[in-house]
């Protein structure tokens, strides 16, 4: 690869970074206490990569200098000079022009801005209880707040669901909210839950019962209002709970589309 191509990936490279990093479409592929780091790293290469263009400029000004005059005064070296850069430069046209495709993807990140890990996510990847859960019991789970309805996460929803042993969410009206995922057990309604980045996500979901969710298509946002039928998140069905909706509304995606 051309030292220039190597000094534009570095710009276009940090440039995306520090993009993503500021307008928030990080969270699309970190948690958001990766920001610092996204936006540090951004900066640093594309400083290194404005370095290294800045000082290729000037290491070629030098040399078309000192070579300039020594071809002047002797014709047939400078004769020979362009033919051996002819020569060079055609035995070295389509490498070059194949690593610029290494450019596509970092022009990508400027021009399209990815969507999150979505039901197709769901679908390929197989639901289960958090890992904390494993080493939960029924004493490490707080009281439910008061209220009529309670907001929760799906993955506090489907932690309590699968491993409370006491039964805190039995006859209690939650509040959850995700996007819609038509699978063959029925409507899920769906959260990825990521540890570190979008590449260790694993879904939370929870089947809806009743009609009124199946008429939303594949990664709707919906808020969803209902009550958990006890007893229905197993091991056997991925700890993936049964819901009874009494309400539900459609939402617009959040920034953030992911738990942790």
């Amino acid at each position: 690869m051309r030292r220039e191509t190597q000094n534009i990936l570095l710009v276009l490279l940090g440039g995306a970074l520090l993009k993503i990093g500021i307008n928030g479409d990080y969270l699309r592929y970190v948690k958001p206490a990766q920001q610092p780091w996204v936006v540090a790293g951004g900066a640093v290469i594309l400083l290194l990569g404005a370095v290294a263009i800045v000082r290729d400029v000037l290491t070629a000004r030098q040399t078309r200098t000192v070579t300039g005059g020594q071809d002047h005064d002797d014709p047939a070296r400078s004769a020979t000079h362009q033919a051996g850069t002819d020569t060079a430069g055609h035995d070295h046209h389509h490498p070059a022009r194949s690593a610029w495709l290494l450019v596509v993807p970092v022009l990508a990140v400027f021009l399209v801005s990815p969507p999150a890990l979505g039901s197709d996510s769901v679908i390929r990847t197989s639901a289960g209880a958090p890992r904390s859960a494993v080493a939960q019991d029924a004493a490490a789970f707080p009281p439910l707040p008061a209220g009529d309805v309670v907001p929760l996460t799906l993955t506090e929803f489907v932690t309590r669901a699968g491993w409370d042993s006491r039964g805190s969410l039995n006859g209690r009206t939650v509040r959850l909210s995700g996007f819609v995922v038509h699978a063959k057990e029925g409507v899920l309604l769906a959260r990825m839950v990521i540890r570190c980045c979008a590449a260790d996500a694993s879904p939370m979901t929870v089947r809806l019962t009743g009609p009124q969710a199946a008429r939303f298509p594949d990664d709707s946002w919906l808020e969803v209002t209902g009550q958990l039928v006890p007893g229905t998140a197993t091991a056997a069905n991925g700890y993936t709970p049964d819901v009874t909706v009494t309400a539900l509304q459609p939402i617009p995606a959040p920034q953030d589309a992911y738990e942790y």
